[in-house]
């Protein structure tokens, strides 16, 4: 394992309560690989994203979590090494996520805060290079003249931009988005995952993403990791869902994991 590996993990498992969320996953994450989390509801896909970033602890034994390298989860205890994992790794959430009383210019800013002095972000008094970067990461994601509104006043597709943006003024080495597009119109989260795919194409950058809709799944990831009851079922080739690998993931109305209206 080098440290072009996004995230390793080993024998990993999460209970909450008598059910096991996570039971013994290993997976890696090579940096520059776009991947698809998929599952039914409850088959362990956010947890796993969420263990990852340290948000969410694993069950103590042998489970090991590294990014970058970096051991961030171990005995059932995150380590010290997460904050600087997490500098390194935007996290983009289904409900965006962004402080809705501050324009959006000011949300894209709150990425630098990792490598500045919080006074700077308590007061407001940014650098004028990271100015000039949240506009230019904002513009790339086609929402600059949406930069001084509120973050609340914007639609989702919008907000989910800004909080991209964010992310790219952070200066993140990958990208781990927890079910994106969920709360999206399927125009707005077509934009979504094509700026995901941008950024994985063109930046090099690791993108980890939990996805519903099987069909948006296999339309922008190459490779796609699959969960069922806690457990990896599929790791492969997004071309290699078929049929009746579909059905063993998640039943015979797995038709129901599509996102059928086409806009």
């Amino acid at each position: 394992m080098t440290s072009a590996t996004v995230a390793s993990v080993r024998d990993v498992s999460k209970t909450f309560g008598a059910r096991k969320a996570l039971d013994g996953v290993s997976v890696e994450i090579a940096a520059g690989e776009m991947v698809a989390l998929i599952g039914p509801s409850g088959s362990g896909k956010s947890t796993l994203l969420r263990s990852i970033t340290g948000l969410q602890s694993i069950d103590g034994g042998k489970g090991v979590i590294t990014v970058f390298g970096e051991v961030v989860q171990k005995n059932g205890r995150v380590t010290g090494a997460v904050r600087d994992a997490r500098r390194k790794l935007g996290m983009i959430f289904q409900q965006f996520n962004l402080v809705g009383r501050l324009s959006l210019f000011s949300n894209v800013m709150l990425g630098a805060l990792g490598r500045l002095p919080s006074w700077r972000g308590l007061f407001g008094v940014w650098p004028v290079e990271d100015k000039t970067k949240a506009m230019a990461a904002l513009y790339r994601v086609g929402v600059s003249d949406y930069a001084a509104q509120r973050a609340n006043t914007l639609s989702g597709g919008q907000q989910q931009r800004g909080a991209i943006a964010r992310a790219l003024l952070q200066g993140a080495q990958a990208i781990l988005a927890d079910e994106p597009v969920a709360s999206l119109d399927p125009v707005s989260a077509r934009k979504v995952m094509e700026q995901l795919v941008e950024l994985n194409k063109r930046d090099g950058l690791g993108v980890i993403v939990t996805l519903h809709q099987v069909d948006y799944a296999i339309r922008y990831c190459e490779r796609v990791v699959a969960l069922q009851a806690g457990k990896i079922v599929y790791d492969g080739p997004s071309t290699g869902l078929d049929h009746k690998t579909l059905v063993g993931i998640y039943g015979p109305e797995f038709e129901d994991a599509f996102w059928e209206t086409q806009a």
